[in-house]
């Protein structure tokens, strides 16, 4: 085999190493069902966080979404936001001790979404968006559990418990971490503080995967220029170039 013929196999190779590394960085950041913003002042009032759903099947559509409410520590209210091509049917349960809130008593909450009818594509995500009335307190997270059902039948359960000092279960349950409460006048600014910072999060995940490009691209350019530049062993007089 040349030397010429080599060069631009050994490109393609390398390309194709920097499109790895790109898909090991990036697909674990976005495979879960995850809630956004993650974090929000407990007893905060009036927020609305988005149940992202991502369909990991390459060749199947996600149809159905099931979430479901903690009951350890119920939330007071829900309002569910319609989604376009989605039918929602909620399902709401009696309170074996009521909440009392700024608005009153709550004898019965919501505890289970059911989303039918649209489709999540292979390789698309959907938000599904939930505005709370008023989250718990005493507590630092609130679990939510998620059944997801795609087109060929199967049915993949987000209900792990993430545990302190372990590795992250391969089904974890989407949680929203609740931090300290904050003063009256202060709960707008918590509230896009955590937004920010998920946004900030988002945008340096992006830029790293970025600069990983970047330079597996520029390594891969150089050790093709240098080879191409570099001469054929045996390249002189009487001599011929393999």
């Amino acid at each position: 085999m040349s030397q010429k013929t080599r060069l631009p196999r050994r490109a393609a190779a390398l390309s194709a190493l920097a499109c790895a590394t790109v898909l090991l960085v990036a697909g674990p950041a976005s495979a879960h069902v995850t809630v956004q913003p993650s974090a929000a002042p407990q007893g905060a009032s009036d927020q609305s966080f988005a149940f992202r759903v991502p369909n990991e099947d390459d060749t199947a559509s996600t149809n159905k979404v099931e979430l479901y409410f903690p009951t350890d520590h119920p939330i007071a209210s829900a309002l569910i936001a319609p989604v376009p091509g989605w039918t929602d049917q909620i399902v709401t349960t009696k309170l074996a001790t009521p909440i009392k809130t700024d608005d009153g008593t709550i004898t019965d909450v919501v505890s289970q979404v059911t989303w039918t009818g649209g489709t999540i594509a292979p390789g698309h995500y959907q938000d599904f968006t939930v505005d709370f009335g008023q989250l718990p307190t005493g507590t630092d997270q609130l679990v939510f559990k998620a059944l997801q059902t795609y087109s060929n039948g199967n049915v993949v359960r987000w209900i792990d418990t993430t545990q302190p000092g372990q590795p992250e279960p391969e089904h974890p349950a989407p949680t929203l971490k609740l931090t300290a409460a904050v003063p009256d006048g202060d709960a707008t600014p918590a509230a896009t503080t955590t937004t920010k910072s998920a946004a900030d999060d988002s945008t340096a995940r992006a830029l790293g995967v970025a600069g990983i490009v970047v330079g597996v691209l520029g390594v891969a350019t150089g050790a093709w220029l240098g080879l191409r530049r570099r001469p054929a062993a045996g390249n002189g007089s009487g001599g011929t170039a393999e």
